[in-house]
């Protein structure tokens, strides 16, 4: 960001003028349909249960409709998602288009959008239990689709060369690959950037940079979403742990994370939305 460099211009005489003006939210959100059957679920029938043992990934699938649910057991632990269409693994999850609809932080009643040109619902975040938190005192709010997501490329910059496997990147790579059977340079090209479920962050009001801190979450805390399509989804149980001090680490306290699918009473009337409706001739 550019507030912690130095500055070589000068300020022009209607410098206060300008840093006065009013914002304008870019996509205001009133002319997107209105999230419906929030709160939480009750399971009307069997329950699917996967966990993403601590620097590891799991990977679940969950038909349109269904609910997916996202808990902490053990203690304090951040987690990667990956989303995509089950049957169409191009249509992944758009982190940057999420954010610019909903804000850097997602809660109940938000939704998770795909990727162009297809741009539709994914997911909806029908219930959490954080979100009492708000934003604190250092501008910090919880499930961020702000960050992409711990890799080895970046850890390896940033430590002279240093190779480390359990990143989020990796962990999401290699349970993608064994769901898939596809190799793991094709499984890599298709993890994208995530929500970072219970992760805590925001940016330095100083300085403008991304920062992380403790995760507020506890065991039987928790993250619902009903599934808006057929998804293959991935969970990374981060080496951070609850993000209280550092990424890529074997040292961090670690806890499983637990995925749980599941029918509702609402699951049968669902209706899958359609790919946008755009036209995609661009003007030609």
């Amino acid at each position: 960001m550019p507030n912690r460099r130095p500055k070589h211009s000068t300020s022009p005489a209607d410098a206060a003028t300008r840093r006065a003006v009013k914002p304008v939210v870019c996509y205001p959100p009133d002319t997107l349909p209105e999230p419906q059957n929030l709160g939480p679920a009750t399971p009307a029938g069997p329950i699917t249960t996967h966990l993403a043992q601590p620097r590891d990934a799991t990977t679940f699938r969950a038909k349109a409709g269904q609910t997916f649910r996202i808990t902490s057991v053990d203690g304090p632990q951040v987690g990667d998602l990956n989303l995509w269409n089950a049957a169409d693994l191009t249509e992944r999850f758009f982190s940057g288009k999420t954010r610019a609809l909903h804000g850097t932080h997602v809660t109940t009643g938000d939704v998770l959008w795909s990727n162009l040109p297809h741009l539709r619902a994914m997911a909806t975040v029908t219930h959490d239990s954080l979100d009492w938190y708000g934003i604190d005192e250092y501008g910090g709010a919880v499930h961020d689709v702000i960050g992409t997501r711990c890799d080895p490329y970046t850890n390896a910059l940033l430590h002279s060369g240093d190779q480390y496997h359990h990143c989020c990147h990796s962990n999401l790579t290699r349970a993608l690959a064994d769901e898939t059977g596809l190799p793991l340079d094709g499984a890599e090209l298709l993890v994208h950037d995530v929500l970072n479920v219970f992760m805590c962050t925001g940016f330095t009001r100083d300085t403008g940079q991304y920062f992380m801190k403790a995760s507020p979450v506890r065991p039987g805390d928790y993250l619902e979403f009903r599934a808006e399509i057929d998804l293959l989804g991935a969970l990374s149980a981060c080496p951070g742990g609850d993000c209280g001090a550092e990424h890529s680490s074997d040292t961090t306290r670690c806890y499983p994370l637990r995925v749980e699918v599941f029918d509702t009473t609402h699951t049968a009337a669902h209706v899958t939305p359609f790919p946008n409706a755009y036209d995609r001739t661009h003007g030609r």
